[in-house]
């Protein structure tokens, strides 16, 4: 006999799977898209390491950011696992593997590369032996291996989701639906990893045309928030 269980909403699994994704996307976007924004300028080293020597501590906001996010990570997959063994433990664990523990050395990878670009812009003291426009070239390369970070990152963030679209669309304990968006949210990323890398000229277009598939991650988390999920349970 299967019953739901009895517990109150904040021992409810799912939402604090949500939870931890909602905190995720308030930590992601001041690295992945205001910094870039603001202080990177395409084409021009030394205009990219005066902004970011100027807004020093917006920077290492972001480095901050980026640490949070992957610890948060390990936190939302853990819940992910908690609400998925019952489904399929093989396919929460592969969640545990790819969506945590591998994206979460990432950003600590991230956080160091930002973290050694900051170093140069301000003009260490041990780079005195190279002159101005050096170093501002040596803050620009570490500002593309960042973003050679994300876009090797992007394959992770895809290929997390197909185990997980997979438990969702199992589960029933929650819509189907979700897990159908999730597997072409994953497959979308997978695309937009692989453009990057063999076609970095369409990246941004691959980006900005994938917002549909891109908001299946923003749908289970909103009705994980509002509603949970509670896994049935033999009694």
């Amino acid at each position: 006999m299967i019953k739901e269980r009895t517990m109150s909403s904040t021992r409810n699994p799912g939402r604090v799977a949500g939870l931890w994704y909602l905190l995720l996307v308030f930590a992601g976007p001041l690295r992945l898209i205001y910094i870039p924004d603001k202080l990177f300028v395409t084409g021009d080293a030394g205009a990219t390491a005066s902004n970011i020597a100027a807004n020093e501590w917006l920077f290492r906001l972001g480095i901050v950011s980026q640490l949070a996010g992957g610890l948060i990570l390990i936190f939302l997959v853990l819940a992910f696992y908690r609400l998925f063994e019952t489904v399929d433990r093989k396919l929460a664990a592969m969640v545990v593997i790819f969506g945590g523990i591998m994206p979460a050395l990432l950003d600590f990878v991230g956080a160091a590369l930002d973290g050694t670009t900051l170093l140069i812009a301000r003009g260490a003291d041990f780079l005195s032996a190279f002159d101005k426009p050096q170093q501002d070239a040596l803050a620009m390369l570490f500002v593309k291996l960042a973003g050679q970070q994300i876009t090797a990152a992007e394959m992770l963030w895809g290929v997390w989701l197909l185990p997980l679209a997979l438990l969702v669309y199992r589960s029933r304990f929650l819509p189907r639906f979700l897990g159908v968006w999730l597997a072409i949210n994953g497959l979308a990323y997978v695309l937009l990893c692989l453009t990057g890398e063999l076609w970095p000229q369409y990246h941004a277009a691959v980006f900005n045309y994938g917002q549909p598939a891109f908001f299946g991650e923003v749908a289970l988390m909103l009705w994980l928030v509002v509603k949970g999920g509670r896994p049935p349970v033999e009694a």
